[in-house]
């Protein structure tokens, strides 16, 4: 019985190993969009057998950073388009100030502590070698202790199944060095540690705002505006017309 567990455990560290073996180089570009993945080559590669990279593979395409088709296998995922992006952040600006605005109201789930531990972890290693990962490591941590803070699990389902932190990590290295990033985020930690709700709307707002311009940087050409206010209110008819 012991023996059983010590294999499941090695075996599911194998699959770990696979799927960042592969998830870094996919989301900083190495492994191109619409690359064929052969498992066999894959295996051989990572000294694995084939079964912990076909899981490996099934996690991706959880992830949306792979794509299956039947007789024709897994591919990576084509990378944003500027009408994608604008669209992820629309979404963002839609739920993230309220968000915000709700994690800094309940004071019994204020999340303070939690993303001041996260934003000081990041920032001892921003401007490291690895600072790409690291930097898309805790945004996604940060902004997800936020949405956990407000108790809606529908919320936190749907926004995790977007990977909206995937998609527009894949685009290019925008914020190379973290500081804005650091920078934003320690307003928007301040005003929820203080419980100012209307202030952690505010600066969720302009780090949403201030990042999909910065994202946006990649494509070289004028970026179109977000469809969404200044108060996360979003006009139906500027959507649909």
């Amino acid at each position: 019985m012991a023996s059983s567990k010590s294999e499941g455990r090695e075996y599911g560290a194998t699959v770990t190993r696979v799927y960042t073996a592969l998830r870094v180089p996919i989301v900083d570009g190495e492994i191109p969009p619409g690359q064929r993945m052969n498992i066999d080559a894959i295996a051989r590669r990572l000294g694995v057998s084939q079964t912990p990279v076909r899981e490996a593979l099934q996690r991706l395409e959880a992830d949306d950073l792979l794509v299956y088709a039947p007789g024709r296998g897994y591919r990576t995922t084509p990378v944003l388009d500027l009408a994608g992006l604008r669209s992820v952040f629309e979404f963002r600006l839609l739920v993230e100030p309220w968000a915000a605005r709700a994690a800094a109201t309940d004071r019994l789930s204020n999340p303070g502590a939690g993303l001041d531990a996260e934003l000081r972890t990041f920032a001892e290693v921003a401007g490291g070698e690895n600072v790409r990962q690291e930097l898309l490591g805790h945004d996604t941590r940060f902004h997800a202790m936020i949405l956990a803070a407000t108790g809606n699990e529908v919320v936190q389902s749907a926004y995790a199944s977007s990977h909206c932190h995937l998609h527009v990590f894949r685009l290019s290295a925008v914020d190379v060095n973290g500081e804005r990033t650091i920078e934003e985020h320690r307003r928007i930690l301040d005003a929820i540690r203080e419980c100012d709700p209307e202030a952690a709307e505010a600066a969720m707002v302009e780090h949403i705002r201030s990042s999909y311009g910065r994202s946006a940087q990649v494509f070289h050409t004028p970026r179109p505006d977000l469809r969404v206010d200044a108060a996360g209110g979003v006009h139906a008819s500027r959507i649909l017309g």
